[in-house]
């Protein structure tokens, strides 16, 4: 029997058994069931109506923020991390992305990566930090090293850990007591998500991509529209995208309220997996994808919600408001003061009086400050090409700083060996070190005070790239193209 999710023959017999009672039980009924359900199923240690789920976690991932209290909860109890070969660590919000070979400048950065590096030492865990090949973002160095793989349930203390998501994994972030849960007993309480599904059929238009996807679909349902879900993203436009952007897809469900995302594996996520590092390998793998390739909604499965979108409707997309949901094909205007409800005018116009924008008007043409291409939305190599093609042979406008931030070490060599930084520094573009960077205000890498951003990460809230800078959320080529020109542009017109 293979254990879900993975090539893995360590579970508990508690575990084991409990599994195959739910497989014969739902075998026996004959009813169709959700993506969602057969992973959940397939992971529950115990179960009992009115309670939580005991839910067993095949992979842990942690960094410098949320991981210090939930070490010292260990410590303090007397007791090891349960099982040290299912939690990966890596440093990533905290560092800077120039110099990394020089000690950290801001004291709390600094603290929070040294006490990364302690806990982990003490403790037994796997550290990618600082120096080492794979270090990165947690949420890119996963995928890319074969650690994230179907049908698996992974958690993070980090919101965005809905990424893995991509590959038909339940994978969602948690708070720090829960990290503590994990690291002791390698099992989380849960109760069973609500299933949504959002279909997006048909072809993308020219200059669309995967991040206008996803803002244009948070636009529609509002950054609390899938509240209390896990969204599984079906449909032929979806199909059509490669692994990296179904992660940009995935990483940003968790801004329209969900619990987390996923697509259901397919050809392409076999592909994207094999011969990477900690992918399965020869027999293994036939075991492994022989239980991957049972990944999907049955016919007949039964979701709570279902929503379709026509891909002929997206336009590349960008936000205005301080919330994801704020977002606007960049050819339309912000929303009239008429058009909303009594309730929602009140944080509409804070919304604008932060951001210095008016109710109707247009963003084509406005000017904007900075650029940034990175955070775990959109800094892999997929990222990084796209732009690349897009600015070869021609420069920035003067008046704008252009950071692009790769996701990992990895992604960094691999921009180097394609020549990529060359196309960037022709163009007058920095590329730094890996991190999260400037997708939030916890390291070096901050947006000065009243400056307007064009940024490929996942949030615009108040603040959230540096005290009162003001973000505007886009994809990798609206963002190059508002690095050439020096304003808000409809890539359409330079593609």
């Amino acid at each position: 029997m293979i254990s879900p999710g993975l090539h893995e023959v360590k579970y508990d017999t508690k575990f084991y058994v409990t599994n195959l009672c739910n497989r014969l039980i739902k075998s026996n009924y004959g009813m169709g069931k959700t993506l969602v359900d057969k992973i959940w199923d397939n992971h529950i240690v115990v179960s009992k109506p009115g309670f939580p789920d005991v839910v067993y976690i095949n992979t842990h991932f942690i960094h410098e923020v949320t991981s210090p209290q939930a070490f010292d909860g260990l410590r303090k109890r007397g007791i090891p991390v349960f099982r040290t070969g299912k939690t990966r660590a890596t440093a990533d919000h905290n560092v800077p992305t120039m110099d990394q070979h020089l000690p950290i400048k801001e004291a709390l950065s600094r603290k929070q990566v040294e006490m990364l590096t302690q806990n982990t030492a003490e403790f037994g865990v796997e550290l990618y930090g600082l120096g080492h090949p794979y270090q990165g973002i947690v949420h890119v160095i996963g995928p890319e090293l074969g650690i994230t793989l179907p049908g698996m349930t992974i958690v993070c203390g980090d919101s965005h850990t809905s990424t893995h998501g991509a590959f038909g994994a339940i994978a969602f972030g948690i708070g720090t007591s829960e990290v503590e849960m994990v690291l002791a007993t390698q099992c989380l309480l849960q109760y069973r998500p609500k299933r949504m599904k959002i279909e997006v059929n048909g072809q993308l238009k020219k200059g669309v991509v995967s991040k206008d996807i996803i803002l244009y679909i948070i636009s529609k349902i509002s950054a609390s529209g899938a509240t209390g879900y896990f969204v599984e993203f079906a449909g032929e436009a979806i199909r059509s995208l490669s692994m990296e952007a179904r992660m940009t897809i995935c990483n940003m469900s968790i801004e329209m309220g969900a619990r987390g995302g996923l697509i259901a594996p397919d050809q392409t996520t076999f592909d994207y997996i094999k011969g990477r590092e900690f992918a399965p390998k020869g027999a293994d793998w036939d075991k492994a994808l022989a239980y991957w390739q049972t990944l999907y909604s049955d016919a007949d499965a039964e979701f709570d919600s279902v929503i379709t979108f026509d891909a002929a409707d997206i336009e590349p997309m960008i936000t205005y408001g301080t919330n994801p949901g704020m977002g606007i094909g960049v050819t339309q205007h912000i929303p009239s003061l008429e058009q909303l409800d009594e309730k929602e005018k009140p944080s509409f116009k804070k919304s604008l009086d932060y951001m210095g924008l008016e109710a109707g008007s247009g963003l084509l043409g406005k000017k904007v400050d900075y650029v940034f291409i990175g955070s775990c939305t959109n800094s892999r190599i997929e990222d990084l090409r796209m732009v690349a093609e897009f600015v070869k042979g021609k420069h920035k406008a003067d008046d704008v700083v252009v950071w692009i931030v790769p996701g990992s070490k990895q992604v960094e060599a691999q921009a180097k060996k394609e020549g990529i930084d060359k196309v960037f520094e022709a163009a007058g573009f920095q590329l730094r070190e890996p991190g999260c960077s400037a997708c939030l205000g916890m390291n070096e890498d901050k947006v000065p005070a009243g400056m307007y951003c064009i940024s490929t990460s996942n949030r615009n809230f108040e603040g959230r790239q540096g005290p009162n800078a003001r973000t505007f959320l886009a994809s990798p080529l609206s963002a190059a193209a508002a690095a050439i020109t020096g304003k808000v542009t409809d890539v359409r017109e330079l593609v």
